[in-house]
């Protein structure tokens, strides 16, 4: 039943209706328990955000989006390591076979769907290796960069907005291929990165801060997700060998190592 509503809710008209929501600043009184509620119900942890007092936050969306204390995400500084992007927990991962990645059991989809159906970059990533990472509703919710390299392409794909939670998931059909997403294509010292931000229902955008042409170190800031969604990062054929400790619904923090570069 939970699917079936999705399928025929108005979703993006939810979603721009929840975006407004969560851009209001007054009244204050109703700011102020929105964002409390939202920190007890989900445990959110405080002590890590810049801002510790949730009175301070402008609106909703200024909360989600928090900036968290410098070094409460440190960024592994081994010069081999690929980091994590996001903080949240693995939902799958593993090599792409040919053109095709895991969504979840009985689900795959292709990496030219993901891309917005460009041949020339889905070619990049066959045979290569992916990672799911889905950001809980408790999650820091910026995005940084897993290597250092140029960014040589950004692009908006639009598409719908389905819940990205486990159980839609693994129920619809090509979700992070029908999904709004913006697509991040990365020049690096072990050829090619992608980091997509797939949209999901109640996501009200998706705010890039970096641009074309720009030269990020590991760990800057990349963007964020105003309301919570999944973040897939892709490599090349041979570019990465993933930690071994790392398994489907393994938590992950900005930052830690997710593997090696050759």
């Amino acid at each position: 039943m939970k699917i079936f509503l999705q399928y025929i809710a108005p979703k993006k008209f939810i979603s721009r209706l929840m975006g407004k929501l969560a851009s209001f600043k007054h009244p204050v009184f109703f700011k102020n328990l929105w964002i409390k509620k939202y920190i007890t119900h989900f445990d959110v942890n405080m002590t890590e955000a810049i801002k510790t007092n949730y009175e301070h936050y402008e609106c909703f969306n200024d909360f989600f989006s928090r900036r968290l204390q410098p070094l409460a995400r440190p960024i592994d500084q081994d010069s081999n390591s690929i980091i994590s992007p996001a903080d949240g927990s693995i939902s799958m991962l593993g090599k792409i076979h040919k053109n095709t990645l895991i969504q979840a059991k009985n689900h795959d989809y292709t990496v030219q769907d993901l891309l917005g159906g460009n041949f020339a970059d889905a070619e990049k990533f066959i045979n290569g290796h992916f990672m799911t990472i889905y950001l809980s509703p408790k999650d820091y919710h910026r995005v940084h960069t897993p290597v250092t390299g140029k960014l040589v392409k950004t692009v908006h794909i639009p598409g719908k907005l389905f819940s990205v939670n486990p159980l839609t998931v693994e129920s619809v059909p090509n979700l992070f291929a029908c999904n709004e997403r913006t697509l991040n294509i990365f020049e690096t010292d072990i050829g090619n990165v992608a980091v997509i931000f797939v949209g999901a229902i109640i996501v009200g955008s998706i705010v890039m801060l970096a641009k074309e042409n720009d030269l990020l170190n590991k760990g800057d800031e990349l963007g964020y997700f105003q309301m919570g969604s999944t973040v897939i990062v892709l490599f090349q054929e041979n570019k990465i060998s993933f930690e071994n400790s790392l398994t489907v619904n393994s938590s992950l923090k900005m930052g830690t190592k997710i593997g090696n570069s050759p």
